[in-house]
């Protein structure tokens, strides 16, 4: 029965990371080639769409501290807040409504990426499942791969990029529908005991670290996770073939996540965090001195395989750092990812509008990472249990 009962946390938990980041988030990626075909936006407009969306992020995870809700009630109304921005998408042409609704919709994706976590890793704690978790963070590579499928033959179709932002409205709103019970239900709310909760960051030399360099890796796979696609579409035209630069991103973060815990066991998780870093950097600089299909698809698979793998990391360090304040400071980590995902698509768009492509941004992200490598190199290595 507690198996059963696990399964159904661990399940809920991902359905909830695929609404907020295959869609909250990342929807907006592959259909960004088709509001460029369709609705005549450019890709430095793309990246402030994609930024608005990134500042609803820290935005939210600023709030996050300070409201006073249960975290299913959390989980449960920004999953429905994400399904009703992503559906007025799809009705609305007006490009300051556009920002506003990516916004709201960053908002909500940084209360699920809080709130889930907390709620889903208590439980399968309480049941002594937390082999679990992995299956957790495979819904963001869940999400992405859906998602990116769903745009291919869409596109394949002829469908027009506001008929994709309803038709994902529309799953957002399935997938709701479809855990609400797990979250509602008093079947496993039991089993979860109450974690204290104080105020404030335990801010410490531990607790900088950890903050400065998630916020890097933030920066450093944004400008690929955001213009991957629309990277390919300038070097093939056809859907059929620049359309999987997304779904291969998605399905290196599923597989990266499913099976991370069991290959990575025993190794310091910092030291394996430094190693994600330097992989990711080597794919985000890539497309820079590599031009082809070839180089997109490569630079999908290392940064996607190791973006989610990084969070799975840093979650369970600010686990071990933080104590009763694992809240606050999971939410300072997301504020610096989330300042860092803003800071990415802004610079990559001024260089765009400049002319100077996306080579100087990829370059001052893949820096990022090295830097932020060498710095996990000098911290103690904690070895995992």
């Amino acid at each position: 029965m507690s198996q059963a009962s696990a399964l159904r946390i661990a399940l809920a938990g991902m359905a909830a990371l695929a609404v907020a980041m295959g869609i909250g988030r990342f929807a907006f990626t592959p259909i960004l080639p088709m509001m460029q075909d369709d609705a005549g936006l450019s890709v430095v407009s793309g990246g402030y769409l994609a930024s608005a969306n990134y500042l609803g992020y820290l935005l939210g995870s600023l709030i996050a501290t300070r409201l006073h809700v249960r975290d299913e009630v959390a989980v449960l109304g920004s999953m429905l807040l994400i399904a009703a921005v992503t559906l007025t998408m799809g009705f609305v042409d007006h490009y300051p409504s556009w920002l506003l609704l990516r916004l709201v919709a960053g908002i909500a994706n940084a209360w699920i990426a809080i709130f889930a976590f907390s709620w889903c890793l208590d439980r399968l704690a309480a049941l002594q499942r937390p082999v679990l978790n992995s299956l957790i963070f495979t819904g963001v590579g869940t999400g992405i791969v859906v998602v990116g499928i769903v745009c291919l033959v869409l596109m394949q179709a002829g469908a027009s990029s506001a008929q994709a932002w309803i038709v994902f409205g529309v799953l957002a709103l399935t997938a709701t529908a479809a855990v609400w019970t797990t979250y509602t239900g008093g079947a496993t709310a039991h089993h979860a005991a109450e974690r204290p909760r104080s105020r404030g960051v335990p801010w410490s030399r531990e607790a900088v670290l950890l903050v400065f360099c998630f916020g890097a890796s933030g920066f450093g796979y944004i400008i690929p996770a955001t213009f991957l696609p629309a990277m390919a579409r300038a070097i093939i035209h056809d859907p059929a073939v620049f359309g999987w630069a997304w779904p291969v991103f998605g399905f290196a973060a599923m597989a990266s996540t499913l099976f991370a815990a069991a290959l990575l066991r025993g190794f310091a998780p910092r030291r394996v965090w430094m190693v994600c870093h330097l992989v990711m950097a080597c794919g985000v600089v890539l497309p820079v001195f590599s031009v082809g299909m070839l180089a997109i698809v490569v630079a999908a698979l290392c940064v996607g395989g190791t973006f989610m793998v990084i969070t799975m990391l840093s979650i369970q360090e600010v686990r071990a750092v933080a104590g009763a304040q694992v809240v606050q400071l999971t939410a300072a980590m997301t504020g610096a990812f989330a300042l860092g995902q803003i800071l990415g698509p802004v610079a990559a768009s001024v260089l765009l509008d400049a002319g100077l492509g996306f080579s100087g941004g990829l370059l001052a992200a893949g820096a990022l990472l090295v830097i932020s490598a060498a710095l996990l190199w000098r911290a103690s290595p904690r070895v995992a249990a």
